[in-house]
């Protein structure tokens, strides 16, 4: 076990907030490992460079299914194509609480990431928030390419979940598609695949939880899918 990870084990053991009382019925929880990252840029879709270096970096990665989920890269978008890293840049992972010590191998790990070179610090533990709004970059469903369609079928997806909040598409509030939703794409190998930003409000702490920890729609294991808390009153 390396120095770094042995460091990040003793510090999340030494937690005192008592993470596993979030649940009462002997549920799994789950959290976010949150890692701090360092570089210069990466292209903003960058999610299935992502996954494949982090499948190289923890074959686990590959195997767990929608257990172990991440979200994009965190940075300034200059609409070129690039992101741009900073101080606040993050990459967040997200886990049954129990598998924590399988994602610490990442930390200190310098990734390549399409054309560009990254480093993940040591990872802070955050458990999920309950919101009555949460957000997700992209979500994409099959044959679901227009707002009408896309929307139509994440009422039906969030129906089976079993969540009753109210889905709607965050537009472009300035620029040459100021009032569009904001369309996605996301590319793994040479096929293209399109989304759209979601919203989903109105939810009930339980169905804000479950949506975190489930992720809606389909490519969940290459950062689609991903929702966060909207910056949104409780």
């Amino acid at each position: 076990m390396g120095g770094l990870e042995h460091d990040c084990i003793a510090r999340l053991e030494a937690r005192p907030d008592g993470l596993h009382d979030r649940h009462s019925k002997d549920l799994p929880v789950t959290v976010d490992l949150v890692f701090p990252v360092t570089g210069t840029s990466l292209p903003t879709d960058h999610a299935y460079h992502l996954y494949s270096a982090l499948s190289g970096a923890v074959t686990t990665f590959h195997k767990m299914g929608g257990l172990l989920r991440f979200a994009s890269i965190t940075g300034t978008g200059f609409g070129d194509g690039r992101l741009q890293l900073g101080p606040p840049s993050q990459l967040t992972v997200r886990l049954p609480q129990d598998e924590i010590r399988i994602a610490l191998p990442l930390a200190g790990k310098k990734l390549s990431i399409g054309d560009a070179w990254i480093r993940l610090g040591v990872p802070a533990v955050r458990t999920l928030v309950p919101a009555t709004s949460v957000i997700a970059r992209i979500v994409t469903f099959k044959n679901a390419d227009s707002p009408v369609e896309f929307l139509a079928t994440a009422r039906a997806k969030l129906d089976e979940l079993g969540v009753r909040g109210a889905p709607q598409l965050p537009i472009h509030l300035e620029g040459p598609r100021a009032g569009e939703p904001k369309r996605r794409v996301v590319r793994i190998k040479d096929v293209t695949i399109t989304g759209y930003s979601l919203l989903v409000s109105e939810l009930t702490s339980t169905d804000s939880l479950k949506l975190q920890e489930i992720g809606l729609g389909g490519r969940t294991r290459m950062g689609c899918g991903f929702f966060t808390p909207a910056k949104v009153a409780w």
